[in-house]
């Protein structure tokens, strides 16, 4: 055997030897499956992961694009018994059947050590905790029916104050389109009209009738008059969106105001991470309204991680790892900066972001604005449903009696 031979499997056993210590010394390796693929939403779970290696921990990526494609795997691989470390799923009713199934692990130790109660809102401790186990990790709220409107736009169409009321909203409308412009950027898609029934039930109809149809589904509520005025303001949206509507992203949408060739978008404040993309200033290029009024309702919902079940104890060390560090203020902080969401925490100190998160955290410190966004109350299957519904209304010539009929057996049905 020569010397150089020798020399060689001595390199080699070295660099064997350094890589079985670093397998051991490195901490534990998490696979994080999430649907954050949009370019702020990238560059926002880059924060989560940074703060998770600072922690020791291996950070594994799997974006899928997508959430509803994102849920179907994370789904068939947990039921297929090779689950990731923790997947994502919205701050609802979505993961309610994988708690029923014994298909998740608690956090219960981290929540009850960091006092989740204290800190975290009722809506969102409501979907997590369930027969006192906390199944999931919250990590941002987002309000869904943000009205944001271009500063250039209303300039152009000669609108010199912020709508405050849905009369002004509509005012608002009707003088952007006589000025040329498109006066709501929206995407035909099913969920997006969604969005924009909540947002006229939250502003038109008001808290007490919105609890009552989509939490307490009173048929005296969804047969109402009150009800009817709120399908009433949902199908008026439609004459002011363009032809080109049907079927486009609701990022594209955000962009026809970064653009100043649309007025208003109804959307959730994920929206906001666009426009800081594009380098527009909130209150300078582009403005928020929370609610058409000081009582208006906050619909709040939120990302959150879920830790399928696993006997094997690097995974669970991991999973409370995670549980830890994506909770920690810092991270909490510079996730929701570029995320365009609300830190899920209580305590932190939001005077170094925008105008839009300050007046959110603001509506969020009074109680009784906060409310669940829709599928925190209603199934999907409920959702599904009200959804077919909603997009034919909105299609169709539809008569808005039979909308207001097909809603509530959609809403009232197991």
């Amino acid at each position: 055997m020569t010397q150089y031979r020798k020399g060689g499997m001595a390199v080699a056993a070295l660099a064997a030897w350094m890589l079985a210590a670093g397998a051991q010394a490195a901490g534990p390796k998490a696979e994080v499956m999430h649907w954050w693929t949009s370019s702020s939403e990238s560059a926002a779970v880059r924060k989560f992961a940074d703060a998770y290696r600072a922690a020791g921990g291996v950070w594994v990526d799997t974006a899928i694009a997508g959430a509803d494609q994102a849920k179907a795997v994370a789904i068939n691989r947990i039921v297929g018994g090779n689950p990731p470390t923790a997947a994502q799923f919205n701050t609802t009713k979505q993961f309610r059947d994988l708690i029923d199934q014994g298909s998740l692990n608690n956090v219960d130790d981290v929540a009850l050590r960091d006092k989740w109660d204290q800190l975290l809102p009722g809506p969102m401790l409501d979907v997590i905790k369930v027969k006192g186990h906390y199944y999931a990790l919250p990590v941002n709220i987002h309000m869904s029916t943000w009205i944001w409107y271009s500063k250039a736009a209303f300039k152009k169409a000669g609108i010199t104050k912020e709508p405050a009321t849905p009369d002004e909203l509509f005012a608002a409308l009707d003088k952007l389109k006589a000025a040329g412009l498109i006066g709501l950027a929206h995407g035909g898609q099913a969920w997006q009209e969604n969005i924009l029934f909540q947002a006229m039930l939250a502003n038109v109809g008001g808290k007490e009738l919105y609890l009552q149809v989509l939490r307490d589904r009173n048929p005296k509520a969804l047969n109402s008059e009150a009800f009817k005025q709120v399908l009433v303001a949902f199908k008026r949206l439609q004459s002011y969106v363009d032809a080109g509507s049907p079927n486009r992203n609701w990022n594209d949408a955000t962009a026809m105001l970064i653009s100043g060739k649309a007025g208003v978008q109804i959307m959730g404040d994920w929206a906001k991470g666009e426009f800081s993309a594009a380098r527009q200033s909130a209150g300078k290029d582009f403005g928020c309204i929370a609610g058409l009024g000081p009582q208006v309702p906050y619909l709040i919902q939120g990302d959150a991680f879920v830790f399928p079940k696993t006997a094997n104890a690097d995974a669970v060390k991991a999973q409370k790892l995670l549980a830890t560090t994506l909770m920690a203020p810092a991270a909490q902080l510079e996730f929701s900066k570029l995320k365009g969401s609300l830190p899920v925490r209580s305590d932190i100190d939001v005077s170094t972001m925008d105008a839009c998160a300050q007046a959110g955290m603001a509506a969020m410190k009074d109680k009784s604005r906060q409310v669940g966004m829709i599928e925190v109350y209603i199934t999907p299957d409920q959702n599904g449903a009200l959804q077919d519904v909603l997009t034919a209304f909105w299609n169709t010539r539809m008569p808005v009696e039979k909308a207001q009929k097909s809603i509530a057996a959609a809403l009232l049905q197991d």
